[in-house]
């Protein structure tokens, strides 16, 4: 990848809603492109790694058993695309949803936009939000927790 790639990189970033982009090249090339608080993207360290070494990987840590008792009653929402999850319509609307909000299944909890398309998330079961796991604006994974119901 030379200079004007990425310079081509930080152009895209800088013109969309990403807050961060990690691209990896077979080869062991690293970069990581990250919107400052001041909406500037920042150019993160390059460095090459050995083909051999094993990158760790992003996990959500397992919650511990008494938690995990709590939780098991619960119903996660998950993400079924990656893209940039919205709790509203507009900046100006109230959230579809808040925490103790009874909820049926049809109803839309969030929007997540994926290369500028507005992806309405609907609820796959009745109950009630326990839990919001991801803020406004933050870029989510696919198949990432969005939501706890309680049905």
């Amino acid at each position: 990848m030379d200079f004007n790639e990425i310079r081509q990189l930080i152009d895209i970033v800088n013109s969309s809603d990403l807050q961060e982009t990690i691209i990896e090249e077979k080869d062991g090339f690293k970069i990581i492109l990250r919107r400052s608080s001041a909406a500037q993207s920042t150019l993160a360290p390059v460095t090459a790694v050995p083909a051999l070494q094993a990158i760790p990987q992003a996990s959500y840590a397992a919650p511990s058993p008494v938690k995990s008792e709590a939780l098991s009653n619960l119903v996660e929402s998950r993400s079924p695309i990656v893209g940039t999850f919205y709790q509203s319509s507009s900046p100006d609307s109230p959230p579809f949803v808040a925490i103790n909000d009874t909820i049926k299944k049809g109803d839309v909890l969030c929007i997540i936009e994926a290369m500028k398309l507005m992806n309405e998330i609907e609820a796959e079961v009745s109950g009630t939000i326990v839990e919001i796991l991801v803020e406004n604006g933050q870029a989510v994974e696919y198949d990432q927790p969005l939501f706890r119901i309680k049905p």
